[in-house]
């Protein structure tokens, strides 16, 4: 498995125990209870007690974890990628994690089919609609994100109002795989022509429910055609061009696809 950031996930998620809501709330009341408190996407650096918000993330060896939303913030707030440096690799999973559930259960307090409030089952995993009894599970927004080559050389990207080059991306339409996604967006945005198509690595990416599905691509040629609507400027760029470029973030999976290239 690759070692990519907010992934490596160290909890059990004992989904035949959370069912159960009395197990988890003993699990709750237990005095080691782990509880996360977060405001609005934000970590928070204080102890914090459960409140009406709150979901049962998984079992720390035999210690039980949750996350917590917090109404108002308590202590510093701080944004999950702005710190995320500082954490070892297992805790950036759990926040990233919590961070994602949390987000999710914030917009589904009231059942979309109806409008009616929604109440939680499976320890905070399952929204159940009071009314038509509909059930609403948490949701990830695929997305695939491509290092596309010619020869010796990399095709990298500046979208509108950005200042540097990325790699490109897009989210997964209804009706298409993983693969029809890659060649569309390839062609949409740079009007490149596709001749092969490798999987290389997958990242979870809470912001807010992202998962980054990672290509490696290969162009039948080296044409390029800027479609305009979202790209100021596609061109190739050498190893030695990458190289000069601001590195990108390094928990991302851009920084994987990348520096997989670079170093062969």
């Amino acid at each position: 498995m690759t070692d990519l950031t907010y992934n490596g996930l160290a909890l059990d998620r004992v989904p035949h125990l959370r069912a159960d809501s009395a197990w988890v709330d003993r699990q709750l009341a237990r005095p080691d209870a782990r509880v996360i408190p977060f405001c609005r996407d934000r970590i928070l650096d204080t102890r914090a007690e459960p409140t009406d918000t709150t979901v049962f993330l998984g079992l720390d060896g035999d210690t039980p974890v949750f996350a917590t939303e917090l109404p108002e913030p308590a202590g510093e707030a701080r944004d999950l990628r702005a710190v995320v440096t500082t954490l070892d690799p297992a805790e950036a999973a759990t926040f990233a994690y919590a961070r994602g559930m949390l987000h999710w259960t914030r917009h589904q307090q009231f059942c979309g089919t109806c409008g009616s409030p929604t109440t939680a089952r499976d320890g905070g995993h399952v929204r159940a609609c009071r009314h038509c009894d509909k059930l609403h599970f948490p949701r990830v927004e695929p997305a695939v994100i491509v290092l596309v080559t010619w020869q010796d050389t990399c095709l990298l990207a500046r979208h509108h109002n950005a200042t540097g080059y990325s790699t490109l991306a897009g989210f997964v339409e209804p009706g298409e795989s993983l693969e029809e996604t890659v060649h569309r967006e390839i062609r949409e945005e740079a009007g490149v022509t596709l001749a092969a198509v490798r999987y290389q690595a997958s990242q979870t990416w809470p912001f807010p429910a992202g998962l980054m599905i990672g290509y490696h691509a290969t162009a039948a040629t080296p044409d390029i055609h800027v479609d305009g609507r979202e790209l100021d400027d596609a061109r190739w760029f050498t190893p030695d061009e990458v190289r000069a470029m601001p590195q990108s973030r390094t928990d991302s999976i851009e920084h994987f696809l990348v520096s997989h290239w670079l170093t062969g």
